[in-house]
């Protein structure tokens, strides 16, 4: 499957512009959120949204319909926590020191060699300490569990990156 056509960083907008914006314009800017066509596809389709708060809901509401693949999907275009990253990623990851950036390195090397993809956590407002010490409890998970709380992780990560780009 090919990667879905997005930048990483999207100009926000306001709401009157997302709903009136074409298919492909608002794909974008949903696909800078979470990096899954079934997501986009489904919020894009849910327009005109009369609040923020509806397109917030909208978003959540589409994790129901998302596939393990779908997830998958939007995970590969995640950065490792404690990476260097840019754009949205810089900032929600700004709790990570340099000092902690080996020992993620390597959490996150055993956490991928366990369950197949990035670790992912809604970063904002944690730092480098508390985000390791969740990848370490979370190696204890058993497959199952840890793609609910990946999903679960990245739908917070959605909806806070959606409020961002839908205010302007």
């Amino acid at each position: 499957m090919d990667a879905p056509a997005f930048v990483g960083t999207v100009r926000p907008v306001d709401l009157e512009t997302f709903n009136a914006a074409t298919r492909r314009e608002a794909d974008a800017v949903l696909l800078s959120c979470c990096a899954s066509r079934r997501f986009a596809a489904s919020v894009t389709a849910g327009r005109p949204y009369p609040s923020l708060a509806a397109a917030e809901a909208a978003a959540s509401a589409a994790f129901e319909s998302l596939t393990w693949d779908d997830v998958l999907e939007a995970l590969e275009h995640h950065p490792r926590i404690g990476a260097r990253a840019d754009g949205g990623s810089a900032a929600e990851q700004s709790g990570v020191a340099d000092s902690d950036r080996a020992a993620l390195a390597a959490a996150n090397a055993e956490y991928e060699a366990r369950f197949g993809h990035v670790f992912l956590i809604c970063a904002s407002g944690l730092t480098g300490g508390q985000m390791l010490a969740e990848l370490r409890a979370r190696l204890a998970d058993n497959p199952h569990t840890e793609r609910i709380v990946a999903t679960r992780e990245l739908q917070k990560i959605t909806v806070l990156r959606l409020r961002k780009a839908l205010t302007p």
